[in-house]
């Protein structure tokens, strides 16, 4: 569903992801795990078109989007969820789930956001800027699903939440997958919380990926070996 070949990203003449190949098939969902400052976000923002890639090729569901805008991107069915959420504060939750709909066929809200995320229903005239920081991820992953995504992309969607949240995320993700048999690639420092979520990890460190493991042969000391600064 999304394939990811020989990538690499510049910040003017400093190569930052250096040859990153990948794949994510149908209804999978993969971390890549990495410490602060080893390329996770850059990654993610060259997969939905934020930053141009220097070289290789992004293709989701056969269609190269690798020089598409971001908002092409989207409506050939890339749905991102950004580091630090974004959500726009002093809209409502409704209407930022609204502005997802920018380049969807139908600018209705679809009902299945509301069934896996009820706390947006029983907040939908609140402004965004008063929910908490899990129901404003929340918020972010449902305006991310309104265009009915192939692939989701989340990065670091555990950062600044508080544990117990962190388990209702995993829980949402897994359950977001069962009902619209999606592909998800979401980055990640918590390690338990990609142990809840992903049947494949990467490791990236310094903008290349240094380790791969399925699900089955996950090895923890390792990958926190990883993970430790």
């Amino acid at each position: 569903m999304l394939s990811v070949t020989d990538l690499c990203v510049s910040y003017g003449q400093s190569e930052a992801i250096h040859s990153i190949s990948f794949e994510a098939r149908k209804n999978e969902t993969v971390a890549v795990m990495g410490r602060n400052g080893m390329g996770k976000t850059t990654l993610f923002k060259s997969l939905i078109g934020i930053l141009p890639l220097k070289s290789g090729h992004v293709s989701v569901d056969g269609a190269d989007i690798s020089k598409e805008e971001s908002f092409r991107r989207v409506a050939k069915g890339v749905g991102y969820v950004p580091q630090g959420r974004m959500i726009f504060p002093t809209l409502t939750v409704e209407e930022n789930l609204r502005t997802g709909l920018e380049n969807a066929k139908e600018k209705v809200i679809p009902e299945d956001i509301y069934t896996m995320f009820p706390v947006l229903f029983e907040m939908r005239h609140r402004k965004g800027g008063n929910l908490s920081g899990g129901q404003q991820q929340q918020l972010a992953i449902g305006r991310a699903l309104v265009t009915n995504p192939k692939v989701l992309l989340l990065d670091e969607p555990t950062e600044g939440i508080q544990p117990s949240i962190i388990k209702d995320i995993a829980k949402a993700l897994n359950e977001i997958r069962r009902l619209r048999e999606i592909t998800i690639v979401v980055s990640e420092q918590v390690f338990s919380f990609a142990l809840e979520v992903a049947d494949r990890m990467f490791v990236i460190e310094g903008g290349r990926f240094v380790h791969e493991a399925d699900r089955a042969n996950i090895d923890p000391a390792r990958i926190k070996q990883y993970l430790s600064v």
